[in-house]
């Protein structure tokens, strides 16, 4: 057996105990011991023996077809099997790299800066590269050198902005598995993740499912401090020359309350970055 990470087994286990007898048809008769569905259920409704479905959970077969992991995919309910078939052994490892530090090109940062809404560039490990004025005043943790996972899950004042914040972290963990992809053993992922597994039991429980999904659009509603709820459309695009960076836009819908109140940010955020008038030195006053 080998000493490699078993990434496909532990995702097998975890995506196996999320899904219910009763959401794929099994009549449940006395207790069931395990949560979810057993070993022998699911290899019967993929169409696998079962000893075979046990090697692979347990790392002792790492070459399943792409027939068998769609089968199991769709046992399992995965509404894309692209990462399940992104974890089998066959997929040619990249080498170790050493560790580059994420930069932003020069018309990015002019682009951010310029854009009239909240705007900030969030690296592959959602580290914040870079920020306008007014996504600070919506949230102050929307700062370079920042980590989205970190405030997200450790800062009490970023949850007190989400009004659903147990959606928001669920969401924002399943884009960053899809962000890493089976760079698990990536030296910043490490950092923190093992960070994160520490201090927050939140955190650990929903790593813990394996949950891959898009670093994509939401609407959210927001808690601020100075305006009240408001009501914003999130956009994410990929940034050019930059792998695995989103640039993130916050946006409201025109002539909505959440729009007069972003607008008020706005201005605020433009007061409090204005130069403040020198004052005049005495042979002025004299003058």
């Amino acid at each position: 057996m080998t000493d490699e990470p078993n990434q496909l087994g532990e995702y097998l286990r975890a995506r196996r105990e999320l899904v219910t007898p009763e959401q794929i048809g099994i009549p449940v008769v006395g207790s069931r011991r395990v949560p979810g569905l057993r070993r022998e259920e699911v290899a019967m409704l993929a169409g696998i023996s079962a000893e075979y479905y046990l090697r692979l959970e347990q790392g002792r077969d790492r070459n399943p077809s792409a027939q068998v992991l769609g089968a199991i995919g769709r046992v399992l309910q995965l509404d894309d099997d692209a990462y399940l078939l992104s974890l089998v052994a066959d997929t040619p490892r990249r080498p170790r790299r050493r560790v580059r530090r994420e930069t932003v090109r020069p018309s990015t940062l002019r682009l951010v800066a310029e854009l009239p809404f909240p705007a900030f560039v969030e690296g592959r490990a959602l580290d914040v590269l870079a920020a306008n004025p007014l996504a600070t005043a919506l949230s102050p943790r929307l700062a370079v050198g920042r980590n989205r996972l970190r405030d997200v899950f450790l800062d009490e004042a970023e949850r007190a902005l989400f009004a659903n914040i147990e959606g928001a972290s669920a969401a924002l963990v399943a884009g960053f598995r899809r962000a890493i992809g089976t760079d698990v053993d990536d030296p910043r992922v490490i950092e923190l993740v093992g960070e994160l597994s520490v201090a927050s039991p939140e955190f650990r429980r929903v790593w813990a499912r394996h949950d891959v999904g898009p670093r994509a659009g939401a609407t959210l509603t927001f808690d601020h401090p100075e305006v009240g709820a408001i009501r914003l459309d999130r956009e994410k695009l990929g940034v050019t020359d930059s792998p695995g960076a989103m640039l993130v836009v916050y946006h409201a819908e025109p002539g909505t309350e959440s729009a007069d109140k972003l607008a008020m940010l706005a201005s605020a955020s433009l007061t409090a970055s204005a130069p403040h008038p020198r004052t005049p030195s005495a042979e002025h006053r004299d003058a």
